[in-house]
């Protein structure tokens, strides 16, 4: 497997992001069985989902406003942690303050997760796929993401279109012929925390990479409730489930 960070110009507000990609990625990487992994912040700014501050930073005035933000952009709002950080569950996601990021951003305003990650991979994936003559193509929307007791940040993927998020191992045989019974490989979000590595989280400006070889199963059959079936897991069917439901 190889990944390719690409270093492009800043995304300007309101850039028509499919054009951005295609003056941004060499042609010769543009192949057969490579997926294009992009950085949500570029979709979220294409789709205009930025939101002004209204207040300073620092103010309780302030707090409030955020806080509202959050509670509006989230599915389940489980409340404050630590750092003024708020735990939500957003597009199916339990991170840190549904998503919503000020780091890199121009005015220093919010930037909101896209409307419907999902629906912008498959647009993107069909769009690329179309534009290059390519059958076996796939997009990842990555974010960072954090994990319990451990520190540091890794690439999570949002949302995913053209391959299959997991790996299903169930009935398959370990070294000793003992039948695995519940395991699948979470190919998704290992194929993202590799490209975000690569991508970089600061000043890097690789907002894109491509994966060549990723050993992942291509799909044109997929839909968009079939592609955010195959990774998401209800609350009340996780195995942590019970450990942050239990405060609603």
């Amino acid at each position: 497997m190889i990944i390719t960070a690409l270093k492009t110009k800043v995304y300007a507000h309101k850039q028509e992001l499919f054009s951005f990609i295609t003056e941004s990625v060499p042609r010769e990487l543009m192949v057969e069985r490579v997926i294009l992994v992009i950085t949500s912040k570029i979709v979220s700014i294409a789709e205009n989902r930025i939101i002004v501050k209204q207040t300073r930073e620092g103010t309780p005035e302030y707090k409030d406003e955020k806080k509202r933000l959050i509670e509006s952009e989230s599915e389940r709002y489980f409340g404050e942690t630590l750092f003024g950080v708020y735990l939500t569950l957003t597009q199916g996601i339990l991170i840190p303050s549904a998503g919503i990021d000020e780091s890199n951003s121009q005015d220093a305003n919010y930037i909101l997760f896209p409307k419907n990650a999902y629906e912008s991979a498959q647009s993107l994936c069909l769009g690329l796929k179309k534009y290059y003559g390519l059958e076996q193509f796939g997009i990842i929307i990555t974010d960072s993401h954090t994990t319990p007791l451990r520190k540091g940040v890794t690439g999570i993927g949002l949302a995913h279109f053209g391959f299959k998020a997991t790996r299903d191992l169930v009935g398959q045989a370990d070294l000793y012929g003992r039948t695995m019974k519940m395991t699948h490989v979470n190919v998704l979000d290992a194929l993202s925390a590799a490209a975000v590595y690569e991508m970089g989280e600061t000043n890097d400006a690789c907002p894109l990479a491509v994966i060549a070889d990723p050993k992942a199963e291509f799909t044109d059959t997929q839909t968009i409730k079939g592609a955010r079936d195959e990774i998401q897991i209800a609350p009340e069917a996780d195995l942590y489930g019970s450990l942050f439901l239990k405060n609603l």
